[in-house]
């Protein structure tokens, strides 16, 4: 253990916190469970923050149920996860610091990425966190990073959404989607947005153009110059026709549920299809970095982007907040306060 600045006296009096565990893998509520734990120490290159809150991402889902299995490979836990406590996005006020870092002071604001944020306090890469304005509401900063990078890499990145092109955005009332129609709107395309009809209202609110119910059926002839795709299940074959020649398909997500592939089976597809068609095929994994947070704060601060915040659960409910969100009735973002 790095030697790093001393904690306030408070910081300093605490020993333990209350924080999420999990022993094995399983259904979040099943498998989650309140409890203790020692405080996290911090690297020379971390810093501690006091968690506020914490948002709820389909990526923790998957890293709490330990699918799909290949995950388990990846270096996360064969038969039981190697981080008893999950959470990654987080927003809360720094502690402690690492004696390599620089730009953050003890009671500084903070949100970004950290490590098992599901907790009272969490450990976190400061390359990973930028200041939160004071314009920028807790709630908000909390939900964004991890949804908010992908998006923001999909529309910037790999869709390069420029302004007067048409942009479907396919699940555009989840988590990544609320994020990608208004950053899309800001780049002053005309978004097309497809959600569940129950949510239509909530996803024109964002500043979607048109928005489609998909019991409806999205595929009505219209050519996309960009299709981002955060839904999961739409044949390959209707997504490149109903691009333009030149079009850029962007798949985010895909959620089937298959315990081997979980839905990545479309993205293994379209990554071999990709010298054979004239369209852009995109595939990514999001880049987590203090820059792409920082411009999204900046959208934040400015109001072309507002998070969109379905509920707020508490920590002991955790496991409640995964399966609300896995079971597909969110609306934007889902938050737990700490």
């Amino acid at each position: 253990m790095i030697d790093a600045a001393p904690r306030p006296a408070a910081a300093a009096a605490a020993t333990r916190m209350r924080a999420v565990h999990q022993s094995e893998y399983g259904e979040p509520e099943q498998v989650l469970r309140p409890g203790t734990s020692p405080l996290p120490t911090i690297s020379e290159s971390q810093v501690m923050v006091k968690v506020h809150a914490a948002g709820v991402d389909r990526g923790v889902w998957h890293l709490v149920t330990g699918l799909p299995l290949p995950l388990r490979l990846a270096g996360f836990g064969m038969r039981r996860p190697k981080n008893p406590t999950p959470g990654l996005d987080v927003a809360g006020t720094v502690i402690e610091v690492g004696t390599a870092v620089t730009g953050f002071s003890v009671g500084d604001e903070v949100f970004g990425i950290g490590i098992s944020t599901f907790a009272e306090y969490a450990a976190c890469r400061a390359d990973k966190l930028v200041h939160r304005p004071t314009t920028i509401d807790v709630r908000h900063a909390a939900v964004t990073a991890i949804s908010g990078l992908t998006a923001l890499q999909a529309v910037r990145d790999h869709g390069k959404v420029t302004a007067g092109q048409n942009v479907l955005v396919i699940g555009a009332s989840g988590g990544v989607g609320s994020f990608a129609v208004q950053i899309a709107a800001a780049y002053g395309a005309k978004v097309t947005g497809v959600c569940s009809t129950s949510k239509i209202a909530a996803v024109e609110s964002l500043g979607a153009d048109r928005v489609i119910g998909y019991e409806r059926g999205w595929h009505d002839g219209i050519r996309y110059d960009v299709i981002i795709d955060t839904g999961g299940n739409t044949p390959l074959r209707t997504l490149l026709s109903s691009l333009t020649p030149q079009g850029a398909l962007v798949i985010v997500g895909g959620e089937t549920g298959g315990r081997m592939l979980g839905g990545a089976d479309r993205q293994l597809r379209a990554t071999l299809m990709k010298p054979f068609v004239k369209q852009r095929l995109a595939v990514f994994i999001s880049s987590e970095n203090a820059a792409d947070i920082g411009v999204l704060a900046d959208m934040i601060a400015a109001g072309t982007v507002t998070p969109l915040i379905d509920r707020s659960f508490t920590l002991d409910d955790a496991g409640a907040a995964l399966c609300y969100l896995a079971e597909g009735k969110a609306t934007g973002k889902v938050l737990i306060s700490i």
